[in-house]
């Protein structure tokens, strides 16, 4: 661990580069036209929707990852708008607050659901826009953690000694520059009961430049627990540079974990879902769920029924050891905890 801060340290002083993630992000492609174009894929255009509400976004960094010319891409078809998220019969089970964020808010931005554990919302924005985000309709105008509502926040949370985690979710927080975010952490660390500073990110994945010195050097020197749970939901996404990133991570005394949603098309077969297990353990990073999707109106064409991820769930733990099996979970809007699927 002092070996990270040593050598961040170092770039303090060479810090060109640092901030590259900033112009990626600030470049990243906002066309679904745009995006089809970059993978040769003009003819068609005719089945993506330029004019949905949530917004096409993805950076450079993912759709370097994706097959030119292939429209079947997994990593494709977790960013492209489709005219599908328009169909009436297809959405028709979908909700836009699946998993009642809303009424599971103590503060703006602020969600205790869980015994000792509270949620942040520490931000609206996102590197990349996927289709199937449970929070997609989240009012984050009025529901975030802005500076105005902070203090609110921070004062529930010292009230309430029994919550010893706190998570930063979003949005995505390491969307947030390591200026903003060292004032957050700081402001939590005082709170004396908090232990565990959980971050939420789909960064490293999708932009791994942000995993910079900085802020590995702010992880590993604070006095929190830290715990990152990325998202991936397919091995393509994970490639060398990300490998790299998440080893500098575990090196900085982080513990990673990975949650993935099991998507129709993307990683609904045994092998796929094997390969992704394996290779987040070369990334060090331990399986930690596979989500059943969250019912989200615009999202419902990537559903997978109960008993066809039962059926994955078994092969996968035919195939692989106990430890590189995620659980399968579904959250459902006013439980106190995650249900854990073991049967129909």
């Amino acid at each position: 661990m002092s070996q990270v801060i040593k050598i961040a340290s170092k770039s303090q002083t060479h810090s060109k580069g640092e901030d590259n993630w900033k112009k990626e992000l600030a470049s990243a492609t906002s066309s679904a036209g745009d995006l089809l174009k970059k993978l040769g894929l003009e003819a068609l255009l005719n089945t993506i929707d330029e004019q949905t509400k949530f917004k096409c976004l993805v950076t450079e960094s993912y759709i370097r990852k994706m097959q030119h010319g292939d429209i079947n891409d997994p990593l494709l078809r977790q960013v492209l708008p489709l005219q599908t998220e328009n169909h009436k019969q297809t959405q028709l089970t979908g909700s836009t607050d699946p998993v009642g964020d809303i009424n599971a808010m103590s503060s703006p931005g602020l969600l205790h659901k869980y015994f000792g554990r509270a949620l942040i919302i520490s931000t609206g924005a996102c590197a990349i826009h996927c289709r199937y985000c449970f929070r997609r309709h989240y009012p984050y105008q009025q529901s975030s953690c802005t500076s105005n509502a902070l203090a609110q926040a921070f004062e529930y949370l010292q009230q309430h000694d029994e919550i010893d985690e706190v998570i930063l979710s979003g949005g995505d927080p390491l969307v947030l520059d390591n200026a903003k975010l060292t004032r957050l952490i700081s402001q939590l660390e005082t709170i004396p009961h908090l232990q565990t500073l959980r971050i939420h990110t789909r960064l490293p994945v999708v932009l791994p430049g942000r995993i910079n010195q900085r802020l590995l050097a702010l992880l590993s020197s604070s006095r929190f627990n830290i715990v990152m749970v990325i998202h991936a939901n397919h091995a393509n996404e994970l490639q060398h540079e990300e490998l790299l990133k998440l080893h500098q991570l575990h090196s900085a005394g982080v513990t990673l974990l990975n949650q993935s949603v099991l998507l129709k098309g993307i990683n609904d077969d045994a092998d796929t879902l094997v390969r992704l297990s394996k290779r987040l353990f070369q990334c060090k990073t331990l399986p930690y769920y596979l989500h059943l999707l969250d019912p989200v109106t615009g999202a419902m064409h990537f559903d997978v029924d109960k008993q066809s991820a039962l059926s994955l769930k078994t092969q996968m733990e035919q195939r692989l050891p106990g430890y590189l099996v995620p659980k399968l979970v579904q959250e459902t809007a006013g439980k106190q905890a995650k249900t854990a699927i073991f049967s129909i």
